[in-house]
């Protein structure tokens, strides 16, 4: 069976379209096509296509096609307008006093999978019960299609989180975050992504894209909370204060 070649700048093989049990709203039907770029984006290949609302997991990009639902809405943080409430800078200030951030490539090793499969359980984020192993860590999060770097979260010397990261022209994408359940009072979700908008601040970026808000889903509903914030909604990034 062949697999069909989608045009585009760079064309991409659409290598997986089927219907699929929602991961988000399990009770729904997802169509969620899986589509591998034949060679890596640049910045500004990126940011198109962060534009259009995709997401990357691996070397693959997606973006939610579902038959009879739109719950999902890619979400954006326009990084210099976004208002730093007085919690949220409580908890960003807590979590810099305690710890040490290192910037690097991503990596698989047996820490970061031993933190990943911690956090999954500890947020009841675990569909299998069956932890996953070095490999497939490394195909989810090391695998890229794109120019990608790790976020690195240490307390007293001991690495505690990490934050997958890609960097388009314009933006900033944050692809995923985890960390020791042990240290949830710490705050390090929300601080990671205000460290995130920090670095697109510095860099001149306009927006750190923070994947998709599902207000049905408990779980993706503190995106909300960064305001002001854009969704893309039919088509148009829509604002929202």
């Amino acid at each position: 069976m062949s697999i069909p070649l989608l045009p585009g700048e760079p064309p991409e093989l659409l290598i997986l379209d089927r219907p699929s049990r929602c991961p988000y709203l399990p009770e729904r039907v997802a169509r969620l096509p899986l589509r591998l770029p034949v060679r890596e984006l640049s910045l500004s290949e990126l940011d198109e296509r962060l534009r259009a609302g995709d997401r990357r997991q691996g070397f693959v990009l997606y973006r939610p096609s579902c038959p009879e639902c739109q719950a999902c809405e890619p979400i954006r943080i326009p990084v210099r307008e976004l208002v730093v409430t007085r919690s949220l800078r409580r908890t960003f200030a807590r979590a810099n006093r305690s710890l040490t951030v290192e910037v690097g490539v991503p990596e698989a090793d047996s820490r970061r999978v031993e933190l990943y499969n911690a956090h999954k359980r500890g947020r009841g984020l675990a569909d299998d019960p069956d932890p996953i192993g070095v490999a497939d860590y490394a195909d989810f999060l090391v695998a890229t299609s794109c120019e990608s770097f790790e976020l690195r979260y240490y307390f007293e010397g001991s690495l505690i989180g990490v934050a997958v990261t890609d960097r388009a022209e314009t933006s900033l994408s944050a692809v995923y975050c985890y960390y020791d359940p042990a240290y949830e009072k710490l705050g390090i979700g929300t601080f990671s992504i205000l460290k995130q908008v920090e670095l697109c601040r510095a860099e001149g970026l306009e927006h750190l894209y923070l994947g998709l808000y599902i207000a049905e889903c408990e779980r993706m509903r503190y995106k909300a909370r960064y305001l002001p914030h854009e969704r893309l909604i039919q088509g148009a990034w829509q604002r929202f204060e």
